[in-house]
């Protein structure tokens, strides 16, 4: 109501209100003079007077509250934006876009050694922590993220001791948009089944198997960039560029890939090369994955030799809702000739090797004592047989039978018995048991 509608609407209500009460009242139902009228129109004109400004300070004091009120909420939601920026700032800080974790493994290996006649007895009985590795990871926002693994091999690192400390990762990887992503760093050559995922408690065995360790080999990291992600559902791609090997010409390990890595340690003389990889794993439990590498120049630059390089690799990893399971892979180097190096006087024009492992894993009876997996594995690879006076490459075989305990299922307790042989003269074969532990969190 306006303040002049209020003023008029009083003036009314008291005149009513006086009128009433005159006319009620008998000693005032007589007709007033003109001099009383006037009077009593006075006293009415000071009442409403007063009224009047008796309301207008009431207008006052709620054109105030109105205006504190208002500044009120203007600040309660100015404080609500503010709130909301820290909510925002804290859901977004460093703590919460940064991931640690990692993985371990200690070994028990008790081998004898069933060729003492050529070279000496090389057995084995040792206990080593092999791996202590730390994952750091970061989110600078939702489309880019950095990945990085620390290890240390053999528990002490210095002068004279077997340890040694290694970046084994550390890349960053954009994403271009839902299906493709573009990786660029130190990462692992994404070839086989352990050289891009190596935790101890995702394989059977103490020990990495020897085909994709001295084959492929594992764990095999290079300096590169490449795209990766989603062709169609459940098919997969990876295709980088990425520095090559430097594979020795003389000595005990020449043509040997495993001594040819060089882990981007001030890596000198490599030459490039290309590795694409395609999965498939559109069904739940099973991976099968076809991958090649070619390099024009595996010796490296520094030298006079030219020797390309192909590797070709096909695995299929199968784990059924039942608990059976199956892993299978091959792997084959092809090396080219060269006037001053001709791989095949080394029996190494072509290296290669595969394994076949079915598996059996089951929730045990008592559930909260986790999994039990067994397993067996016939392996067979071509390795340098260490002989001083003829470095060639012969071929070997094994048989791996054991059983891995998992109590949860990122920790496992590890047994296997394995039993070797080679078809030619070689340094060492060897037989016996390996214990071990492993981790991963």
């Amino acid at each position: 109501m306006l303040p002049a509608c209020r003023s008029t609407f009083a003036k009314s209500v008291l005149t009513g209100a006086f009128l009433a009460q005159y006319l009620m009242n008998p000693v005032l139902a007589a007709t007033p003079s003109a001099e009383e009228m006037w009077q009593v129109i006075q006293q009415q004109q000071q009442v409403i007077d007063d009224l009047k400004a008796r309301l207008e300070q009431t207008d006052g004091k709620l054109a105030r509250t109105n205006q504190k009120v208002e500044e009120t909420t203007d600040a309660l939601e100015l404080t609500a934006d503010a709130v909301e920026e820290v909510t925002l700032r804290s859901d977004q800080g460093f703590g919460d876009r940064t991931s640690l974790g990692g993985y371990g493994s200690l070994h028990y290996n008790n081998l004898s050694d069933d060729n003492q006649d050529i070279g000496g007895d090389d057995a084995v009985d040792q206990t080593d922590l092999h791996r202590f590795v730390l994952f750091f990871g970061h989110e600078f926002s939702d489309s880019i993220r950095f990945f990085s693994e620390l290890e240390v091999e053999h528990a002490l690192v210095g002068e004279g001791e077997a340890g040694q400390v290694e970046v084994e990762q550390a890349w960053i990887e954009l994403d271009i948009n839902d299906r493709h992503r573009l990786r660029a760093g130190m990462d692992t050559v994404p070839m086989g089944i352990i050289n891009p995922t190596h935790e101890p408690n995702t394989f059977y065995g103490v020990e990495r198997n020897r085909v994709e360790a001295e084959i492929i080999p594992t764990t095999w990291r290079v300096a590169g960039i490449g795209l990766n992600g989603e062709l169609a559902p459940g098919w997969n791609y990876d295709a980088v560029l990425h520095s090559g090997m430097v594979v020795p010409t003389v000595g005990s390990s020449a043509l040997r890939p495993r001594s040819g890595r060089l882990n981007v340690a001030k890596a000198d003389n490599q030459d490039v090369a290309f590795t694409g990889r395609i999965r498939y794993t559109g069904m739940p439990g099973l991976e099968v994955g076809l991958s090649g590498q070619y390099q024009a120049d595996v010796t490296g630059t520094k030298d006079a030799i030219d020797i390309s390089a192909t590797l070709l690799e096909a695995h299929i990893d199968w784990q059924h809702s039942s608990g059976i399971g199956l892993r299978a892979l091959y792997a084959r180097w092809d090396f080219g000739n060269d006037p001053l190096l001709d791989p095949s006087s080394l029996n190494a024009s072509t290296l290669d090797g595969f394994y076949v492992e079915p598996a059996y894993r089951f929730t045990l009876p008592v559930k909260r004592l986790g999994e039990l997996g067994v397993f067996a594995r016939y392996s067979t690879w071509d390795e340098r047989n260490q002989i001083s006076a003829a470095h060639r490459f012969e071929n070997f075989s094994r048989i791996t039978l054991g059983f891995n305990w998992w109590p949860h299922s990122r920790v496992a307790f590890k047994f296997d018995a394995q039993f070797e042989q080679a078809d030619g003269p070689v340094d060492r074969v060897l037989d016996g048991i390996n214990l071990g532990i492993g981790y991963q969190f």
